[in-house]
């Protein structure tokens, strides 16, 4: 599909653009802020206007190498040069407000260098009496300046149909009919969720460092394994809900919406991968990630990462540890496998996809009436039992959705239903259909 990829320096609006030319797509929205350096991952929208589909590519700041002061702003620059690599059409924006300066010029240099097309766009001109600003940017060397606010929409409709033209006809992408399976990569900051995501498509798509928060948005990426495709999402490291509470500065505000588009990240997945850190074990924060995918009967693997940190002498003491721990700390997930792996050496990743195939097929796997009811009738026919002197029957079953599985079961004393009722029910459809890694959900109904 045609793609337009937004470059330029930083804080100059690139994301509020993005948003605004992806506004049908609420879910892959940017985070956007005043604070320089927010997006440092590039990210991916589709946008549709009219007929016409087209590839938007959000990217963080566009710098000269000789001025990446650190790994990540290398690695930034890294990743907005393999964006233009990939782009049919650039949009250089640029800050009406500040004017044009000589880092301007020279990135308005290495642009034309590329032999891509190019739309020089002036933001933050919010109306009319401000298009004088648009004078200072004849010096990059180009006539055609295209002025907009992309926070107003002033000039919008113009860069729309210059884009619009830039498309060839006949390179609009079919719709697939398949459904790309969406696999969100959740977990603490800093235990290699992006080394995972890096690892699995074999390019430095997201900015890996040391250092912890590095991804601060909820990135997708599309991945081959065998020929089938998955939609991979990264998402920034989740921190205690306390931690979202305190008065917070500015760089601490996108910390919390980072938090809260990790979880409208995993509300979107068909799978969750948790990601725990080998050495540091299982923590409350881990626990209350998983909780979170519980809630929404989200399937769930969990991955034991950073494995080559652990002497090889050590590992099936520790592997025997972690099985342990998982019955013990995530009890309430105790159908989730789990892995141990090294994002770092590769191993053991690609087990992910056979896992999610499979977990899948039982997300959405159905059982007939007859089925269910036959299974009680031969485990609980003539069962009575008894609660707080109550006495308690089970009457009838029916599936009645799927993704995840859910059980109706009618009963003659709803208030009489105790949760180890529940988790024997829950255990007899497992072992008797085979829902070995599924969440499934019973829900209770009186019979009157």
């Amino acid at each position: 599909m045609f793609t337009v990829v937004i470059v330029g320096r930083p804080n100059v609006g690139k994301s509020t653009l993005f948003n605004r030319l992806i506004r049908g797509d609420e879910k892959l929205k940017a985070i956007t802020d005043s604070l320089p350096g927010v997006t440092r991952d590039i990210n991916y929208g589709r946008a549709k206007w009219e007929d016409r589909e087209f590839i938007v590519v959000d990217t963080g700041g566009f710098f000269t190498e000789e001025k990446a002061e650190n790994i990540i702003q290398k690695q930034m620059l890294e990743q907005v040069e393999m964006a233009i690599a990939e782009a049919d059409l650039i949009i250089h924006l640029l800050d009406g407000k500040e004017g044009a300066i000589p880092d301007d010029i020279e990135t308005a240099r290495k642009l034309r260098q590329t032999g891509k097309d190019i739309l020089w766009v002036i933001n933050k001109i919010d109306d009319p009496s401000k298009l004088n600003r648009v004078f200072d940017f004849f010096i990059i060397g180009v006539d055609d300046l295209l002025p907009i606010s992309a926070i107003t929409g002033y000039g919008m409709e113009e860069l729309i149909d210059k884009i619009i033209e830039k498309i060839p006809e006949g390179i609009q992408e079919q719709k697939e009919e398949e459904q790309i399976p969406k696999i969100a990569i959740v977990g603490r900051p800093n235990v290699g969720k992006s080394t995972i995501i890096n690892s699995l498509i074999g390019k430095k798509r997201m900015i890996v460092s040391p250092l912890p928060g590095t991804t601060r948005d909820s990135i997708d990426t599309l991945c081959k394994y065998y020929g089938k495709k998955y939609l991979l999402i990264d998402t920034a490291g989740i921190k205690r809900l306390s931690y979202y509470k305190k008065e917070i500065s500015k760089e601490v505000y996108v910390e919390k919406l980072s938090y809260f588009k990790a979880l409208r990240s995993i509300e979107r997945a068909d799978v969750v991968v948790l990601v725990i850190d080998a050495i540091e074990g299982i923590v409350n924060q881990d626990q209350k990630i998983a909780g979170i995918v519980a809630e929404q009967k989200k399937g769930l693997i969990i991955l034991i990462n950073k494995w080559d940190m652990i002497p090889p002498e050590e590992r099936d003491k520790k592997a025997k540890y972690f099985s342990d721990e998982i019955k013990r700390k995530l009890w309430f997930v105790d159908y989730a496998p789990y892995l141990t792996v090294s994002a770092l050496e590769k191993t053991r990743l690609t087990k992910i996809f056979p896992l999610v195939e499979e977990l899948l097929q039982e997300y959405q796997k159905r059982i007939a009436t007859a089925e269910l009811n036959r299974l009680f009738s031969e485990k609980l026919k003539d069962v009575v039992l008894s609660s707080g002197g109550k006495e308690l029957r089970f009457y009838y079953i029916t599936q009645v959705s799927i993704s995840p599985p859910t059980f109706v079961l009618f009963v003659n004393d709803e208030s009489a239903i105790k949760p180890h009722h529940l988790k024997f029910i829950d255990k007899l459809i497992r072992e008797a259909f085979n829902f070995k890694f599924t969440p499934i959900e019973i829900k209770i109904k009186q019979r009157k």
